[in-house]
């Protein structure tokens, strides 16, 4: 089994009511440190999860939990339907949470996992080995890959959270409005991420994210 398998560390499960004020700077990551990143991690599916987390902005619990059928490649586009917990699967509750998210076509290009036994479409897409691919990879064994990785780095601070920081800051640097970015960071109230009220076009969310995929993937 996975070192940790009944263990989460995942921040984002604790919910302070009505508390939208941000109680110290997150670590967020410049493009040339993120690249430095990914380049620590050359063993698969870690380095793919990698990129794929900088390129949509996930919560972790979000992350883990995507199945092969939640896949529109046609379309290029995945919905986020579930999240992991504790190795314990449950729906997503919000109906921003629910929205399919864009893949910017650059992506399938440069990910280099390839084949997996665990195919099926109601497989996950990080499934672990350890577990016979009933269960994706827990947070413990991901933790230490991107402690890991950093350290060799020499980069300071940084979890699998700081890519959803990253991303979020990725797409101001791209000029972004806030609706745009509320809806693609999937916020269901809008103070969590500035207070403008509005909605965003597909194709808008399409090009910002693609410019923050852009900016992540390998030249």
């Amino acid at each position: 089994m996975d070192r940790g398998q009944n263990r989460s560390h995942d921040s984002e499960l604790v919910v302070v009511k009505g508390c939208t004020i941000r109680q110290e700077e997150p670590r967020v990551l410049t493009v040339e440190e993120f690249q430095a990143l990914l380049a620590a991690v050359s063993k698969e599916p870690f380095r793919t999860m990698l990129l794929f987390d900088m390129c949509l902005g996930l919560r972790f619990s979000k992350l883990i939990a995507v199945q092969w059928q939640d896949f529109d490649w046609k379309n290029l586009k995945v919905r986020i339907r579930r999240g992991v917990v504790r190795q314990v699967a449950d729906d997503v509750k919000t109906r921003h949470s629910r929205k399919p998210v864009p893949l910017d076509p650059h992506w399938r290009r440069s990910c280099r996992y390839g084949k997996t036994e665990f195919n099926k479409p109601q497989d996950w897409v990080w499934a672990s080995p350890a577990a016979a691919g009933e269960h994706p990879y827990c947070y413990t064994t991901l933790y230490e890959m991107i402690t890991e990785a950093a350290t060799r780095t020499k980069l300071d601070g940084v979890t699998w959270r700081t890519l959803r920081h990253s991303y979020r800051s990725w797409l101001d640097e791209t000029g972004a409005p806030i609706t745009v970015q509320q809806n693609l960071m999937r916020h269901s109230d809008i103070r969590t991420t500035m207070n403008i009220y509005g909605d965003a076009l597909p194709a808008t969310l399409r090009a910002a994210n693609s410019r923050v995929a852009r900016m992540a993937l390998p030249n």
